[in-house]
């Protein structure tokens, strides 16, 4: 059965303990967005310095996914032996250290380790931050899961900026990592411990869920938000691996220019996540479902149609307002599915998740190695209209799970 979310939200005033929960999970997540700009802005870099191929360089952004999905399962032990608060100070830790590495590697070989680790570090980022999320969401008895994704954006648009300021500067990426990595370092400084209450009572307890254990019938009453989900991840990997060296290989972009591209992405995501919760609760998530199809399947094309490197900026800030919704509306509902063992349910949506990063990551790579970065983007333009068909499971959560 799933677990609503409550109709009154609780006090968050005064020296309420939401207050610090949220805060903690926001600058994990900014953590994160700071460390997946920093890898995906220096591609083109990262590229050059160690004279990677094309083909190479798509072999590394997928085996960033395929890390991050062991990573996931990884993270999910971390909470269980040693807590969630241990497992994202150690997640955000070891992702700086990756970024150190990769800037620093003597090598190919070296790079590629350097990429798998900062794969697993993002991994167990994911499942732990997103469980204190929809922890502090449960609580406050409202929507604020976007808020959360508000903040890694607007952590990526910071560290895109950092990119193309020191490209212009004419740092070496070795000096551009280092300088992301020290960004990551100081916020996982200021993750401090802190206490939530009891969780608010649910139709199904912790003892129930764990003695029941999770199910096969789990898996389907995921599958309408899993669907969304690898879909976005399609689109996100697309436009965050691949842009900058989209406008760099195709546009004939200056380094300097091309990581603009995700900058404004991640910008129109902000924009999106900042009032995407105030949306939901105004007109319905089934609605904002889709209209944020429509809008980022209209975007996609304006970018895979984009005659000069403007114009695909302008585009790729319209997908990141369409796209900024979905991921956030998607773990959200998937983790009151079951409120005891919220973890172990994101950590299977993450398999969705790293299905679309790898499915994009790789396509477009490829299409990009071979001249048709156009493609890549045109081809997931047509491919969101298929989400139109889920945003039903969005408004009636319980009816949904019983039809899927």
């Amino acid at each position: 059965m799933t677990a609503p979310l409550q109709t009154a939200p609780r006090r968050t005033t005064g020296r309420s303990p939401l207050a610090p929960a949220r805060r903690v999970a926001a600058t994990v997540f900014a953590a994160q967005g700071t460390a997946v700009a920093a890898v995906s802005t220096t591609v083109p870099a990262v590229k050059e310095r160690f004279g990677l191929s094309p083909q190479l360089m798509t072999v590394l952004v997928v085996a960033i996914a395929l890390s991050a999905g062991v990573g996931s399962f990884v993270g999910l032990g971390v909470i269980r032996r040693l807590g969630l608060m241990a497992a994202m100070r150690a997640a955000v830790v070891a992702s700086a250290v990756a970024l150190l590495l990769i800037g620093w590697a003597p090598g190919q070989a070296a790079v590629a380790v350097s990429y798998c680790l900062f794969g697993l570090a993002l991994g167990c980022i994911d499942v732990s931050a997103n469980t204190r999320a929809a922890a502090v969401e449960r609580h406050y008895g409202r929507s604020v899961f976007a808020s959360f994704y508000a903040a890694w954006s607007t952590a990526g648009v910071a560290a895109a900026l950092l990119t193309a300021g020191a490209a212009h500067l004419g740092w070496g990426v070795e000096y551009t990592l280092t300088a992301q990595a020290a960004l990551v370092l100081v916020l996982a400084l200021t993750i401090r411990s802190h206490v939530l209450p009891a969780d608010p009572p649910s139709p199904v307890s912790d003892h129930a869920a764990g003695a029941a254990g999770l199910g096969r019938g789990l898996w389907a009453r995921l599958a309408p938000f899993g669907l969304v989900l690898l879909v976005a991840y399609v689109i996100d990997s697309t436009v965050s691996s691949w842009s900058t060296l989209y406008l760099h290989q195709t546009l004939d972009t200056a380094l300097s220019v091309a990581p603009l591209a995700y900058a404004a992405y991640q910008v129109g995501t902000v924009t999106g996540r900042a009032g995407a919760d105030r949306l939901v609760r105004r007109i319905g998530p089934a609605a904002v479902i889709r209209a944020a199809t429509l809008l980022t399947a209209a975007a996609l094309a304006g970018l895979a149609a984009a005659p000069a490197w403007p114009y695909a900026i302008l585009a790729a800030a319209g997908t990141g307002l369409g796209v900024s919704a979905l991921v956030p509306l998607c773990l959200a509902s998937a983790g009151r599915l079951r409120p005891g063992a919220t973890e172990a349910v994101l950590a299977r949506m993450n398999v969705f998740n790293y299905i679309g990063v790898l499915a994009g990551g790789a396509a477009s790579g490829t299409l990009g190695s071979t001249g048709h970065f156009r493609l890549a983007y045109a081809i997931p333009a047509g491919l969101v209209l298929t989400l139109l068909a889920t945003a039903r499971f969005f408004n009636h959560p319980a009816r949904a799970a019983g039809r899927a």
